[in-house]
């Protein structure tokens, strides 16, 4: 399979061009050689897909191979530790090829519409280039020094995409924000490389169990400074707050970054890992659970009171991230069967909610375009506008919510099925959060086509559906969240490679499906009609809770107290004065006195002939005076 080189160089190819000699072509021309180009890339990655798991198949035992068809020694350390670069295939990184291509070709197809007219439409296209190669050579790392290689420039990537609009100060301080927010997640990461790589001999996936036994304590410490990376780019609290500002960018970049393959970056990074921390560090897997589930009862808290229509889908989308770390923290070596339902279900959920959130954004983007504003205050009353955007959007929200027969009841009720082996509290604790997120989307889903119409925000027009490169994606969207669910996920991904039979348990099953539908039913009776009096009430009631929620419980102003207050003010300002008074002074001190001595001994190389026999005398009579001194 050497021709899957062709998932990097092609959209790299992209990049350049359009980055270098794309104001040379028409708008219409850069995009149209982008998205080709993207096509070309989805074509592969399908081929490989279907190549792999039913062309190559299964081995004498069972497995599906591990499959290296490129790979080379880029750094040489030593004999045994080195960093190479090439391309690794095995079920998850073949399940995320077919994810980016797929999100990123939709992206591409609909941005054609979405970002028409806007300056930098060339630029917007080279950076989706950029961005697709990124995370494509994140998935295909055949070592964890490849994987933070292309991770950073995932990393890259986001902060151009979120920081497009360069001269809108929000757009500016959003890319800013998530930058170095991440960066300070990524040390985590690179110090637990370092740590991995001296202690395990290598960087690769798959070292030596000796060296790994004797490394004791070292090895879950590697780990977890490893999650740290992970959680900073999956936006795990409490390196969440870049996240909801990233929505500054285009909302198909929301679609594309924040929503579908990203932030999912953090979740593969366990998976990948999977085995190590399975064997070496359960604890530290277990305290992923523990933060997935606190991040995920968080954000689907705020996001019941948020306004802004892509904050409601960016809190969500850090509520479904925890569920997929939660369910890979509840997996266990002490039950095989937990453990690799767990792995499986977060996998099946991370596929799944690519597709439907991918179909929120794109949704989102249309409603937008329609409106002139995010706010659900200038909506109301469109799905009589926009049939085809409320009709996909709906199907979204029944997906995420978790309903059945769509995919996400599937992949949600694995999810449920894993905590509740690993624990009630945890399986009750995610039940709960998924009734919150079945009644805030249909909250957003209520205040945007029903209710009453705000013609006051439409700028004199009616609105009306969006372009067809804009709704296809939408449909075509919309259909594999239809069936992507029937698919049997577990016979292709699992956490030892074998197949895994996927089995509801119709007790969880059940209860999930009244939980959801109670959620639905909650939010149909507060925000379905024209007035929301419940609603109201609520809000004056509990006044401060609501005003807490809304602004994110603080954590944002805890952070620019913490910096500004404690980091700024007690230690930046005395070291910036120590700098500025004791170092430069002790340097200005240096340079004075050398102007001064130069300046007294400056006559001395006068040019006179008479003043140098003075000196040569004189100097000559003090060594004499010197020596019958000694002497």
């Amino acid at each position: 399979m050497e021709y899957t080189i062709l998932l990097l160089v092609l959209p790299f190819v992209s990049f350049l061009v359009l980055g270098i000699a794309g104001m040379k072509l028409r708008p219409a021309v850069a995009g149209a050689v982008g998205t080709a180009v993207l096509a070309v890339v989805t074509a592969v990655s399908y081929f490989a897909a279907w190549e792999y798991f039913f062309g190559i198949g299964r081995d004498a035992a069972g497995l599906y191979p591990t499959l290296v068809p490129w790979n080379t020694v880029w750094l040489p350390i030593s004999d045994a530790l080195h960093i190479d670069l090439g391309i690794l295939l095995d079920p998850i990184s073949v399940m995320m090829l077919v994810v980016i291509s797929t999100v990123s070709l939709m992206v591409h197809i609909y941005s054609l519409g979405y970002m028409k007219g806007e300056r930098g439409f060339q630029r917007y296209y080279a950076f989706l280039s950029l961005f697709t190669m990124s995370m494509t050579g994140l998935v295909v790392a055949t070592n964890i020094f490849q994987m933070y290689l292309f991770w950073e420039l995932v990393g890259v990537s986001s902060y151009l995409l979120i920081g497009f609009y360069y001269t809108k100060r929000e757009a500016v301080a959003a890319s800013k924000k998530a930058f170095i927010v991440t960066r300070f997640a990524d040390l985590g990461f690179l110090i637990g490389i370092l740590f991995y790589g001296y202690y395990a001999g290598t960087f690769s996936f798959t070292p030596d169990a000796k060296l790994l036994a004797a490394a004791g304590g070292m090895i879950p410490l590697a780990l977890g400074l490893m999650f740290v990376g992970g959680a900073g780019k999956s936006a795990m609290f409490p390196l969440h707050i870049w996240l909801p500002d990233a929505m500054e960018g285009p909302t198909p970049v929301s679609a594309l970054i924040h929503a579908a393959t990203m932030v999912v970056a953090g979740v593969y990074l366990v998976a990948r890992m999977f085995p190590l921390f399975v064997g070496y560090a359960p604890e530290v897997l277990h305290w992923t659970a523990y933060v997935g589930a606190f991040t995920a009862l968080y954000a689907a808290a705020v996001a019941c009171v948020q306004s802004d229509i892509k904050r409601v889908l960016a809190f969500s989308t850090i509520s479904q991230i925890g569920f997929m770390i939660v369910s890979l923290g509840v997996s266990t070596s002490a039950d095989p069967h937990a453990g690799g339902l767990g792995y499986m279900a977060s996998m099946f959920h991370l596929f799944t909610h690519a597709m439907f959130k991918a179909l929120l954004f794109l949704g989102a983007g249309c409603i937008i375009h329609a409106v002139h504003s995010n706010e659900m205050s200038a909506m109301g009353g469109l799905r009589r506008h926009m049939p085809v955007t409320h009709a996909t959007f709906l199907v979204a929200c029944l997906a995420i919510a978790g309903i059945w027969p769509l995919s996400g009841f599937f992949s949600k009720d694995e999810i449920l099925s894993a905590a509740f082996a690993f624990s009630p509290v945890m399986g009750w604790t995610m039940t709960f959060i998924a009734g919150l997120t079945a009644f805030y989307m249909f909250r957003l889903y209520y205040n945007i086509f029903w209710g009453r119409e705000n013609r006051t925000t439409h700028d004199g027009h009616a609105p009306h559906e969006a372009p067809a490169t804009m709704t296809l994606p939408l449909v075509f969207l919309a259909l594999v969240t239809l069936g992507a669910g029937w698919i049997p996920f577990g016979e292709f991904v699992s956490s030892d490679g074998a197949a895994y039979a996927i089995r509801l348990d119709w007790s969880v099953a059940g209860v999930s499906l009244c939980v959801a539908a109670a959620g639905i039913a909650l939010a149909t009776w507060m925000y379905a009609r024209p007035a929301q009096p419940v609603a109201d009430r609520l809000a004056a009631r509990f006044g401060a809770l609501h005003r807490a929620a809304y602004h994110r419980f603080y954590i944002d102003e805890v952070y620019q107290f913490v910096t500004h207050r404690v980091i700024f003010a007690c230690i930046s300002t005395p070291i910036a004065w120590f700098d500025r008074h004791v170092v430069d002074g002790f340097m200005n001190l240096l340079a004075t006195a050398t102007n001064g001595a130069a300046r007294a001994v400056r006559e001395m190389q006068s040019g006179s002939v008479q003043r140098y026999c003075i000196w040569m005398l004189g100097g000559a009579l003090g060594l004499v005076i010197l020596v019958f001194i000694i002497c």
